[in-house]
């Protein structure tokens, strides 16, 4: 047979099938022949924080072995305290990143310790510049997000004390509230070209400062207005009537750290409702990762498997 008579041959064919296909689908249901997948099945991936081992008291939890506790219990990812690191130097960030990804486990944020609440530009000058150098250090190891503070007065030097005072103190003597906001908004500012340029999101955390209140978080994050700011919700950290206020700013929320107080908290417990919780992130479609932070006075090893399962149990609700 030619090439043309092949070709025609061919071209017959292939017409008769499209007919037969046509007249098929005349009769069917349009439904059986191009289905459709609605699903609102949340996606929400658990983590743990590297502070569920080590609540800066005694050695340090090496971040590897965080990593291995987190693939034995078939976790997503962790989030690295980063005040936990050994080092910042690359070879240690590149063996973390490596060892993370050969156990199927992802970094999902860096939490660091800063603050933008002071009136002394140096000051806030050297908390920018240790912002910007962890954005550095999250892009170095892939770790797309930065928890971030706002920074307290300072006006109580304890943590303990001020964690005894539920989280407030007095506003800094001869300043208003709305000058810290304004520094806070101003530190920020200062990072996020950096943040943008290597794609970490920086999230603000309700961290006691002008934190403490939805009101407060939500005033900085809508004046700072920019995509690169979400905000990041510690389900621990408003310590009255919780549930009202993590609604207000679930909507915003880039990033969830899970309070969890198994054998009583370090500074204090509360009785959490995650079915409670887990509803609110599901009503505004969040689809991020949870990531446990156990705070509690138990051994991290019942402590956090504990958590892991009251968790997923909240989550298959």
């Amino acid at each position: 047979m030619s090439y043309t008579k092949y070709y025609k041959k061919m071209q017959r064919r292939s017409f008769f099938q499209q007919t037969s296909m046509a007249a098929f689908a005349g009769i069917m249901p349009v439904t059986e022949l191009m289905p459709i997948k609605s699903s609102k099945e949340s996606r929400i991936k658990l983590s743990v924080s590297s502070y569920s081992y080590w609540h800066f008291k005694g050695e340090k939890f090496p971040i590897e072995k965080v990593i291995d506790e987190a693939a034995s219990m078939g976790l997503d990812g962790i989030d690295i305290l980063h005040r936990q690191m050994e080092s910042e130097d690359n070879a240690y960030l590149q063996k973390i990143k490596k060892h993370a990804f050969l156990n199927g486990i992802a970094l999902t944020c860096l939490s660091i310790h800063q603050g933008f609440v002071t009136p002394d530009k140096t000051e806030l000058k050297t908390h920018v510049d240790h912002t910007i150098h962890c954005i550095e250090l999250a892009y170095k190891m892939g770790i797309p997000c930065l928890r971030l503070n706002t920074g307290r007065w300072n006006t109580i030097k304890s943590f303990d004390d001020l964690m005894k005072n539920r989280g407030v103190e007095p506003i800094l003597p001869g300043y208003t509230e709305e000058d810290g906001f304004k520094w806070c908004v101003d530190g920020i500012n200062q990072c996020l070209k950096k943040a943008e340029e290597l794609g970490v999101l920086l999230a603000l955390e309700n961290h006691w400062g002008l934190g403490s209140t939805p009101e407060g978080m939500l005033k900085i994050h809508d004046r700072v207005n920019s995509p690169w700011l979400g905000l990041l919700m510690d389900t621990g950290n408003f310590l009255e009537d919780p549930y009202e206020k993590l609604k207000m700013i679930a909507q915003k929320t880039s990033f969830v750290q899970a309070k969890t107080y198994y054998g009583g908290g370090e500074w204090y417990s509360l009785d959490l409702d995650y079915n409670k919780i887990i509803n609110i992130l599901k009503e505004v479609n969040y689809q991020g990762y949870v990531s446990i932070e156990f705070e509690g006075k138990e051994d991290p090893k019942t402590g956090v498997q504990k958590s892991v399962d009251l968790l997923r149990k909240a989550l298959k609700q």
